[in-house]
């Protein structure tokens, strides 16, 4: 009969269990769009994208100082590689998870029991009946060793460190997305500096040719050829020349701190190729397919590791609903006396207990955390699309910007051509009464915006190309 109860209460906690465990809320999984056009801009080039490193892709030796000097010092990308570490120790922890807990412990204690306490009386009597007295107060040492241990059944300690490793791996593409961003911009911000010097240039020697023709000026208005009204308008453009000349060594000084700050140290003397900027040539970049940039972009291998470790973190939430079994165990030695504790076996103690325990009533915590993992889940997917399609369209948004800057270079090329021509014949015009001053100053004028112009077309052609670079995922390799 005994044995019958035993069973029929075996079985009924068994069917709790079961129970429970089913009335698990359904949810139903988002799959990720990874399907991408087949080329850029409909261009039918399918070449296979090659992408050099950064040393190879920047052959400026300035430059190249500048960029190993920020991947020593860069504040922001020092604390990128902490995340590396922070997430390295992750996976740490989540693998101790799955091993037995076990420490050593050595205790000592003193106890004084009530005389009229029912332990009291208890050992009152013990006393009286055996013929000797239980020392007071009562002393206690101990040393042992315990131990517990969650058994693995639902894969949820397993699932938790297969989470930790992909945000481990998520940090590294963080860490090579930031790089690949560090590196853009500093040569980005390398060649606006070497641009604002060309620019600065042509505006002394641009002030130098006012300044002869402020000269004519004034010995044709000395020789009654000219009026006074000619010699002050061309004073003012050489004024103004200078006073733009103040302008773009600010701006030259502002781009050299910025180098500073992404560089990581205090301001000093700053290198950089002083040659002829409209010189500069980067190296071609090929866009290949869509399809490369799952490979290439950090961010895109980010958000991907992400994603399957909020999918491994809806695994880890759903194994909450089911039983969960402990062991613990310990053995040591223990005695009212130290000089006992080696006395065996009187002073050996040990234990060892195993539960399985599962929630029953208000489990509003477990699927409070269950639905935001899926939350997460969702959030993560939408951040991988996210990350695909920005991927794409900043790809073709360069490739179509380095086609009109290049359009637009060499109509800006021919107009710079046309205008230091006009100046020439401006200057021979007015020595010889048949231009009048005014046309002579314009000419001056449009010529100096167009090689101005000119230059801010060729830094942003620079630029283009170094964004495409990254676009496409180079700089981290």
């Amino acid at each position: 009969m005994l044995k019958a109860k035993t069973v029929a209460r075996a079985m009924i906690l068994g069917l709790a269990f079961l129970c429970n465990s089913c009335n698990i809320p359904r949810l139903i999984p988002k799959i990720e769009n990874r399907a991408v056009p087949t080329n850029f801009n409909a261009s039918a080039d399918t070449t296979a994208a090659i992408l050099l490193s950064w040393r190879d892709f920047f052959t400026d030796t300035a430059l190249v100082r500048l960029i190993d000097t920020a991947l020593v010092n860069n504040q922001e990308l020092l604390q990128e590689f902490q995340e590396v570490v922070l997430a390295q120790n992750e996976i740490r922890w989540r693998k101790a998870a799955l091993l037995p807990a076990a420490r050593l412990g050595v205790g000592g204690g003193l106890e004084k029991v009530g005389r009229y306490t029912s332990r009291g009386a208890a050992e009152e009597v013990s006393e009286i009946a055996e013929g000797r007295k239980v020392p007071s107060p009562l002393s206690d040492f101990n040393i042992g060793v315990t131990a517990s241990w969650e058994i693995e059944i639902w894969n949820k300690l397993h699932n938790a460190r297969r989470a930790a490793v992909e945000r481990y791996l998520a940090t590294v593409e963080g860490k090579n997305y930031l790089l690949t961003g560090l590196i853009s911009e500093i040569a980005a911000t390398y060649y606006e500096l070497r641009a604002l010097d060309n620019q600065l240039e042509i505006v002394r020697q641009s002030t130098g040719i006012q300044e002869r023709a402020l000269d004519i000026m004034k010995v044709q208005k000395m020789a009654g050829r000219t009026t006074e009204l000619a010699v002050q308008k061309f004073e003012a453009e050489v004024l103004h020349s200078r006073s733009l000349a103040f302008d773009l060594r600010q701006r030259i000084k502002e781009t050299e701190n910025q180098l500073y700050l992404l560089s990581g140290k205090y301001p000093d003397r700053m290198d950089r190729d002083r040659r002829d900027f409209l010189a500069t040539v980067l190296p071609a970049v090929k866009a290949g397919v869509p399809s490369q940039l799952l490979r290439n972009r950090p961010d895109i291998q980010r958000a991907e590791h992400e994603l399957e470790a909020a999918r491994l973190d809806i695994k880890v939430a759903r194994a909450e609903f089911f039983p969960s079994l402990g062991i613990k165990a310990g053995v040591g030695l223990q005695a009212f006396n130290p000089k006992y504790l080696t006395s065996l076996p009187e002073s050996l103690i040990a234990s060892l207990a195993g539960d399985l325990v599962t929630p029953l009533i208000n489990r509003n915590a477990i699927k409070a955390e269950y639905y935001s993992a899926n939350a997460r889940q969702l959030k993560a997917v939408y951040e991988y699309e996210r990350s695909l399609l920005k991927a794409v369209l900043e790809v073709s948004t360069g490739l179509y910007n380095l086609e009109n800057l290049e359009e637009r270079y060499q109509l800006q090329t021919k107009q710079v051509a046309a205008l230091n021509r006009a100046v020439e014949v401006s200057g021979d015009l007015f020595q010889s009464a048949r231009a009048d001053y005014l046309e002579v100053l314009t000419t001056q004028r449009d010529a100096l915006e167009a090689k101005l112009e000119l230059v801010d077309t060729k830094k942003e052609q620079v630029q283009s190309v170094i964004h495409l670079y990254r676009a496409l995922g180079g700089g981290w390799q």
